[in-house]
């Protein structure tokens, strides 16, 4: 599907560094430029960590398409239900096209 279909639409995006970023998709073009609103990033921490999870705010934030290795709909009923400071997991790790 087309990021085109996603516009206007709550997305998580994964970024070949790793970070987590959602927000409401704004714009795209043909090379996967994204630009997206109300932007926030999701810091999941491991396990083992004593800090919290935590999001940061990032508002209008605009996303270069060589980056984005994943850009899907959210739920919001299912997003909306989990409490994300207290989520922990394994960092992503990083990609790189080839």
């Amino acid at each position: 599907m087309s990021p085109q279909n996603y516009l206007q639409k709550k997305v998580c995006v994964i970024t070949t560094d790793g970070r987590t970023l959602v927000g409401t998709l704004l714009s795209c073009d043909q090379v996967s430029n994204l630009v997206l609103t109300e932007t926030i990033e999701r810091v999941i921490r491991s396990a083992d960590d004593d800090e919290p999870s935590s999001i940061a705010e990032h508002g209008v934030y605009f996303i270069r398409g060589d980056t984005v290795v994943l850009c899907g709909l959210v739920n919001e009923d299912t997003d909306a239900s989990i409490d994300w400071t207290k989520v922990r997991g394994e960092m992503i790790g990083g990609t790189k096209h080839v």
